[in-house]
């Protein structure tokens, strides 16, 4: 993840967040992991096996036992089609305890595609599209989360949002 991505992690993980969930946990070029080292239970979700990767699964159907502070996700929904991006949005509201936050950062509008394996160009058998700011919104608010806010800044689109 960019040093951006992880800067505004950085600023918006809550202080009281001992339980962390991660969706697209592989450590490619940086992790969320990193900003929580106290953390109690800290489980990373990712659709391919590597480095941070607690269990290999699709995050829109994985079932984690227990409820978690911060469900994190860095970088994963321009990868995936709307139909997979809201059923991650939504596992990741059933797996917060009440009062719970979602973090996010994706490839806003004007950001270059990349690979999802790499970093490097898209592969043909990839899917890849910069994500909308209203998209986002309508996501957030069809599974029940409030107090939502996203920002774009430059060509990236990050967001925190409340069970």
């Amino acid at each position: 993840m960019h040093p951006q991505a992880l800067a505004y992690f950085a600023a918006h993980l809550p202080p009281d967040a001992n339980t962390v969930l991660d969706f697209g946990s592989r450590n490619i070029n940086g992790t969320v992991r990193t900003l929580v080292p106290l953390a109690t239970r800290y489980v990373g979700v990712d659709i391919a096996d590597g480095a941070g990767v607690d269990i290999c699964g699709d995050a829109g159907r994985v079932r984690v036992r227990g409820r978690f502070d911060v469900v994190v996700c860095a970088e994963v929904f321009e990868h995936a089609p709307n139909t997979e991006c809201l059923a991650m949005v939504g596992n990741a509201w059933r797996h917060l305890r009440k009062g719970g936050t979602f973090i996010a950062t994706m490839a806003g509008p004007g950001r270059a595609p990349h690979s999802a394996v790499d970093g490097g160009p898209v592969r043909s058998d990839e899917f890849y599209r910069n994500v909308d700011v209203d998209l986002l919104k309508a996501w957030l608010e069809n599974v029940g989360f409030t107090d939502i806010k996203v920002d774009h800044s430059g060509d990236d689109l990050r967001c925190t949002a409340v069970k």
